[in-house]
């Protein structure tokens, strides 16, 4: 996965739909529509405007013409290419039309949202029984062996941890936060995120002594807030980024004795430890490898230990329907990954090791807020997105991502979890 490397060799602009330049060596598959059939063309258009007109948005296109039952405003600036992506590459192609400009909304979040939360419904049950032909199945490359999940680790967390400092906030955590009141506040955005950390330290019973292991550093600041009440922490991560960073901060807040960060797999772990953390890290493991991952949590647990995740999920039909289908997301953000169900981890559990869950708690609406915030921070921030080395196609990309995931949550198409997973043995 390069797609979203900032700095490839130069190569001449192409322009997208209305007007976006497009860099055809860095992103050949926006410079370059696909070149749908006529039958895929004008079923995809069919299909489309079908759906748009049971949906609460207005869409209008380049001819003025507009469908659709009143709601946010989409704007369609090239239909042809448009339909011809979905056509041809079906939500990827849609993805991959807004990257190049060719349809945009003023309330992106609110569009998209509608769409989430008809995602089940927007193409017609016959059509559903084909939906090999339109999407495209999981490449090879994608999947999470050792060697596979440090390169998809690497082409997202990897790419610039200034990039990532522009929009998170100081503890620079990149998952949801747990807030005390909505709408949330930007300046409580750090507090809100401490709180998320240490309802999980808090779980896993995490103090003086405790010998925790951290699945996933990101850049340090739960390593740091379990440091700091006394326990000895092993943080594994693949990004030599965030280790750097992580191992950085550790020096400064005077903790390095009590804090390790290792360039490791988790399946390559062999110590016991008393307590472990995991935040956003499943959703990377690929559902191939879930039992590994639960098999290595209950492993590394000492008799009596405890462990305390957080997880992104979606509706287990859902799941198995997005499994082997190649999507936008894995295409350009996060190469590998598949978001669980809750039904998929706890069966998991059952089937595959002797922990018990003990614990679960949703709070999706947080993850909303978060996004909401993180997407606020990186718009107002753009000219320095660009002075980072990162293109218009670049920003529109991740424009969409945050505002996908951000729908996925005000739809409820998406939760997020707190986990707590205890082994049987005596107390510690």
């Amino acid at each position: 996965m390069t797609a979203t490397h900032p700095r490839p060799a130069a190569a001449t602009p192409v322009q997208g739909g209305r007007g976006t330049p497009v860099d055809p060596h860095r992103w050949p598959d926006v410079a370059s529509p696909p070149r749908a059939s006529r039958v895929r063309r004008a079923t995809a258009a069919a299909v489309v405007r079908r759906a748009l007109h049971r949906l609460p948005l207005r869409v209008r296109f380049a001819d003025g013409e507009t469908v659709g039952l009143g709601g946010p405003l989409v704007e369609v600036h090239d239909p042809d290419a448009f339909h011809g992506r979905i056509g041809a590459r079906g939500l990827i192609g849609f993805g991959e039309s807004y990257m190049a400009g060719e349809w945009d909304a003023p309330d992106l979040v609110g569009a998209l949202t509608v769409l989430a939360a008809n995602a089940a419904r927007l193409v017609p049950a016959p059509l559903q029984r084909l939906r090999g032909l339109w999407h495209q199945r999981q490449p090879a490359a994608g999947r999470n062996t050792p060697e596979g999940a440090r390169d998809n680790i690497s082409s997202h967390y990897d790419l610039s941890n200034d990039l990532f400092a522009l929009f998170l906030d100081d503890t620079l955590s990149y998952s949801s936060a747990v807030f005390p009141v909505f709408p949330a506040r930007r300046e409580s955005l750090a507090a809100a995120q401490q709180r998320k950390i240490d309802r999980l330290l808090d779980l896993a019973e995490v103090g003086d002594g405790t010998r925790l292991l951290e699945i996933g550093t990101g850049w340090g600041e739960l390593a740091l807030r379990a440091a700091a009440r006394g326990a000895d922490v092993t943080s594994l991560t693949l990004s030599r980024e965030q280790r750097d960073r992580a191992l950085a901060r550790a020096r400064e807040a005077g903790l390095a004795d009590r804090i390790r960060v290792e360039l490791r797999d988790y399946r390559e772990e062999k110590g016991t430890y008393d307590a472990i953390v995991s935040v956003e890290m499943i959703e990377a493991v690929g559902a191939e490898f879930w039992p590994v991952y639960f098999r290595t949590l209950d492993e590394r647990l000492a008799p009596g230990g405890r462990a305390a995740l957080q997880a992104i999920t979606m509706p287990h039909d859902r799941m198995l329907a997005a499994r082997h289908t190649h999507t936008w997301i894995q295409k350009y953000v996060f190469p590998g990954g598949l978001i669980p169900s809750t039904d998929a981890m706890e069966d998991t559990v059952r089937d595959h090791t002797g922990l018990c869950v003990a614990r679960r708690d949703g709070f999706g609406a947080h993850y909303a807020e978060t996004l909401r915030l993180w997407r606020e921070r990186f718009t107002e921030r753009a000219d320095e997105v660009d002075a980072l080395g990162f293109d218009e196609t670049f920003r529109r990309l991740w424009t969409f991502y945050l505002a996908y995931s951000e729908a996925g949550f005000r739809a409820a198409y998406l939760d997020v979890q707190q986990y707590l997973f205890t082994k049987e043995g005596p107390a510690r």
